[in-house]
């Protein structure tokens, strides 16, 4: 079964000319990690909202798992993507009051499941992942988001995309506030955790240095015009 399956997808935004997404098929495997690459404005946010759920698609064109993501509709789309997916998008979406840790936490506050995967105290597991990700000090980790620099936002939203073991990653331009050597261990970070938890990792950017640290890489111009991409 695979951790991702998209079939025939087409969605167009309201009164646009032509179809932003146009996708023939696409597929990704539990534990595989996909660097899909391509300019800005081309349609790879709008990609990473549909597999979400953030924007509607028809029946049939995304399957995460056994799950017909277009057959559901309202709150069993977000009770979903809660349980299932971690998401980074480029807006990281933190709550601005909320400690760094805090915000990690929210992961599994939302998701029954996400925070029995975290084990039995998530505050823990919240606490080694900003730490691996370069968070270390108690006064950063206690510290309100809108304190943070950009570059320390991003690593929060990273770690809780990544709490909890879900099935699937999406990461949308996430080391764009990295330096190189930040960039470097960031991947590496999203990939380890994926191959011990079997998530499958689709990693969007337009930064193809990258590239080579992922099991494969495809051009998002070549994907979207009814291409055919597989494992």
């Amino acid at each position: 079964m695979s951790a991702l399956n998209l079939s025939n997808l087409t969605f167009s935004w309201p009164r646009a000319a032509r179809p932003t997404l146009d996708i023939g098929s696409l597929a990704l495997e539990p534990g595989e990690s996909l660097f899909l690459y391509g300019p800005s404005g081309s349609g790879k946010s709008t990609l990473l909202s549909a597999i979400a759920g953030v924007v509607a698609v028809p029946p049939g064109a995304i399957r995460i798992g056994e799950t017909d993501v277009g057959a559901l509709r309202g709150s069993a789309r977000d009770r979903f993507r809660a349980d299932h997916l971690g998401v980074i998008f480029q807006v990281f979406n933190l709550v601005p009051w909320l400690s760094a840790r805090d915000n990690v936490l929210l992961a599994t506050r939302f998701s029954k499941r996400r925070s029995e995967r975290a084990g039995p105290r998530p505050e823990l597991a919240a606490i080694r992942l900003l730490s691996e990700l370069g968070l270390i000090d108690p006064a950063v980790i206690n510290a309100p988001a809108s304190a943070l620099s950009v570059g320390q936002q991003q690593r929060v939203a990273a770690a809780r995309a990544l709490i909890g073991g879900p099935d699937l990653i999406l990461a949308d331009e996430p080391t764009s506030a990295l330096d190189d050597e930040a960039k470097v261990a960031f991947v590496d970070l999203l990939a380890h955790e994926c191959v011990d938890t079997g998530a499958a990792l689709l990693f969007v950017s337009h930064d193809r240095s990258l590239e080579g640290r992922f099991d494969r890489a495809v051009s998002f111009t070549d994907l979207n015009h009814k291409a055919t991409v597989a494992c």
